[in-house]
């Protein structure tokens, strides 16, 4: 695997105005940890409120240790609206702004364990590409399964917004990057896997180039007639196989920056 690119590193020539990849404040994270981000707390900050949910998915078929612990560490409701706090352990999707949403935890526990594959258990995923950052909450969490996080986003409002909601969180694993997630981010290839919090039509040759051998994608991908569904890629020596899954719904990808 080569090496991380140093930063700052811009994300193309042709934008009018290089970006930088912003990381999140220093700090050690541990898979193995079982302890909370935050101090227990009352309240939302509670972690038993965090421990209810994660019971839930676990009933839902929800499996692997690492995603059920890392969904219990997270607290979802640093990521969402203040008026919404309130519904942040529910099983449900919320608007986060400029027309876009935080996935539901299922969702989320869903993908990133089908991120994991066969990673064995008790071992970190490596180099992870996530396209859509959104409000920074995937990001979090995969934080705590992998060794590297890059995460792009297109949208310069949601890209500030995770910037600030994951700085106390003081990941030094996670690296946000303004661009366009269609493109990728070629510098920091090849990922151990790559995961899109948008839908697209088709899963971008970029991505698929600069995943690993023994790497997985998984995106949301409009399939024959016209429904939404997960579809999980897997990159081996010879060739890329593809799998169609359960029917999501996602926002679109798009390509370009806002």
């Amino acid at each position: 695997m080569t090496r991380r690119p140093g930063f700052p590193a811009q994300l193309g020539p042709s934008q009018a105005k290089p970006q930088q990849p912003q990381r999140a404040v220093s700090a050690r994270t541990g898979v193995s940890s079982v302890t909370p981000l935050r101090p227990q707390g009352v309240g939302l900050d509670s972690e038993a409120v965090r421990t209810r949910m994660v019971t839930r998915l676990a009933g839902q078929g929800v499996a692997d240790p690492r995603v059920l612990g890392a969904l219990g560490r997270v607290e979802r409701h640093r990521f969402v609206d203040s008026a919404l706090v309130n519904q942040a352990y529910e099983d449900t999707s919320l608007p986060i702004g400029l027309g876009q949403t935080i996935s539901k935890p299922s969702v989320v526990a869903r993908m990133v364990e089908l991120l994991l594959g066969t990673t064995p258990g008790g071992a970190r995923l490596g180099r992870v590409l996530e396209i859509g950052t959104g409000c920074g909450y995937q990001a979090a969490v995969l934080a705590q399964v992998a060794t590297e996080v890059y995460s792009i986003e297109r949208l310069r409002g949601l890209h500030d917004r995770a910037r600030e909601n994951l700085r106390p969180l003081r990941l030094a694993n996670v690296h946000l990057l303004f661009g366009d997630g269609m493109e990728g981010f070629a510098k920091g290839a090849p990922y151990a896997g790559i995961i899109a919090a948008a839908g697209g039509e088709a899963v971008p040759r970029a991505w698929v180039d600069q995943l690993a051998v023994g790497g997985r994608i998984i995106a949301p991908t409009v399939v024959p007639g016209g429904r939404q569904s997960l579809m999980l890629l897997e990159k081996t020596a010879t060739e890329v196989r593809r799998s169609i899954l359960e029917t999501v719904h996602f926002v679109p990808l798009k390509s370009g920056i806002a």
